[in-house]
Formats: C-alpha cells, sequence, structure tokens
C-alpha cells in the first residue's frame, strides 16, 4: 500500500491557522489530548489498518535513525 502524499487540503493555510487556534487556552496536557482525541476519530474514519501503519511507519520516520 503506498499512501497517497499528495497534497489535498484545497486551503492548506487556512486549515493550519485553524488547526492552532483549536488548541487556544489549552494547558499543555489538554492540547495532547485533543491531538490524541483527532488522531483517533481519523483514524476510525480511515479505517483500513494497511494504511494507517502507513501513515505511522511515515510519522516515524524522522526519528528513526
Amino acid at each position: 500500500m503506498k499512501l497517497n502524499l499528495e497534497p489535498k487540503i484545497e486551503d492548506p493555510d487556512g486549515f493550519y491557522n485553524q488547526l492552532i487556534r483549536l488548541h487556544d487556552g489549552l494547558s499543555e496536557a489538554q492540547s495532547l489530548e485533543l491531538q490524541s482525541r483527532m488522531i483517533l476519530l481519523l483514524a476510525n474514519h480511515i479505517g483500513d489498518s494497511e494504511v494507517l501503519s502507513e501513515v505511522m511507519r511515515i510519522a516515524r520516520e524522522p526519528f528513526t535513525e
């Protein structure tokens, strides 16, 4: 399974700003919980374990030697 990494968000800057504003007024712990909740909701929406495994592999790449 090859993950589609091509940009698909119509307004990436607007989405990024919305994502940043979502954390306004939250503590660091609340922001981490919010991010975890979003990840789980999106993972459930995707629902394909192969795709999700590929997402995790790619996300981890910068932190592996």
